[in-house]
């Protein structure tokens, strides 16, 4: 049962949103408030049609000492009960505790891992699927940075997507992605097993992380690699250090100012991405069996082409429609993964 103090807190706050921004205040506190008050809204709009429930179903108990009310309360209870435990479900997951990072645009970073040009081909193939995803959605996919291979696969892709709840979706992604298949570049007919690495981060902005002048490094260099209309022979490559983490990063657009620009982008959301990690440590210590852990070394899915089949090693969902998954259609899987974080939640939140 969820506390009744708790649900009349929320609603105290939420009616006060409802007030200051009604009353009109400055332009800096009223992008807060804003904020605040959409993130409540749904959670108070849970609360009051939970009620209402508990009222009608307490209004029709009272109903049946009323001789000409009894049948009609006789009918409406059992309607009235049977639907409260899904009301008390639905209120539970909204009051669940949001990722904060959840509405964030992010950054999507893919490289391929073990298995040679196969893994090339195969980080390419996931790029297009969550490309397609992405159009699905309605989001904006933008490449900042690739390297491509001679044979059509991909050494190294940065992207940035836009668009709502972005980050929420898409967190699940991150880790470990294998496919089994017969490569193009057999001639023997054997299947191959190949991975490349998928990391997912949310965008960061300059506030979220403070990145102090003297802590990096920048170096410009002329691009180098296989072609390409990312690739350049200009000295505009610029390569960021961060020297208190190691963390490189480099960019090979056309523009070194632009480089500049896209590699600090990438920097900061990997940093905030660390402290992320880092805070999810402090406050799980088994963050690797967590969905949703941005755990890289953790293998999440194969793809085995000879059985049409995708497996989430995860929560160990196995569907045969390997097409339209690599067409985009990730709706089934992400569900999954989100429906079984709730719960994981839900039962936290239950101890």
């Amino acid at each position: 049962m969820i506390p009744e103090e708790r649900l009349e807190q929320i609603l105290q706050r939420f009616q006060y949103l409802e007030a200051a921004m009604a009353e009109g205040v400055s332009g800096a506190e009223i992008a807060d408030l804003a904020r605040e008050y959409s993130e409540i809204k749904p959670v108070a709009e849970q609360i009051t049609a939970y009620r209402q429930l508990l009222t009608d179903l307490g209004d029709a108990e009272a109903m049946l000492s009323d001789p000409d009310m009894k049948e009609l309360a006789a009918e409406e209870i059992p309607q009235l009960k049977a639907a409260l435990p899904a009301a008390e479900e639905a209120l539970q997951l909204a009051l669940l505790p949001k990722d904060a990072a959840d509405a964030r645009p992010a950054m999507l970073e893919i490289r391929p891992g073990t298995g040679g040009d196969e893994a090339a081909l195969f980080a390419g193939d996931l790029l297009r699927m969550y490309q397609r995803y992405a159009e699905a959605r309605g989001w904006k996919f933008e490449i900042i940075e690739e390297q491509a291979t001679e044979l059509g696969g991909i050494k190294e892709v940065v992207a940035h997507i836009k668009g709502e709840n972005v980050f929420a979706r898409m967190k699940y992604e991150s880790g470990v992605h294998r496919v089994q298949r017969v490569p193009v570049t057999e001639s023997g007919g054997r299947i191959h097993t190949s991975a490349a690495t998928v990391a997912v981060l949310p965008e960061a902005q300059e506030v979220d992380v403070q990145i102090d002048p003297g802590d990096i490094r920048i170096d410009t260099m002329r691009a180098s690699g296989a072609g390409g209309q990312h690739v350049n022979t200009t000295d505009s490559a610029v390569r960021i250090t961060h020297i208190p983490t190691g963390i490189m990063v480099v960019s090979a657009e056309k523009s070194q100012h632009r480089n500049r620009e896209i590699a600090m982008q990438v920097l900061r959301a990997r940093l905030y991405d660390l402290e992320r990690q880092r805070i999810d440590g402090e406050r799980s210590a088994d963050r690797a069996s967590q969905v949703g852990s941005g755990d890289r070394s953790e293998r999440i899915r194969t793809y085995n082409f000879p059985q049409g089949r995708m497996s989430d090693h995860r929560i160990n969902l196995t569907l045969y429609k390997l097409d339209q998954i690599l067409q985009g259609d990730l709706d089934e899987i992400i569900d999954a993964l989100t429906a079984d974080n709730q719960a994981r939640l839900l039962a936290e939140m239950g101890q």
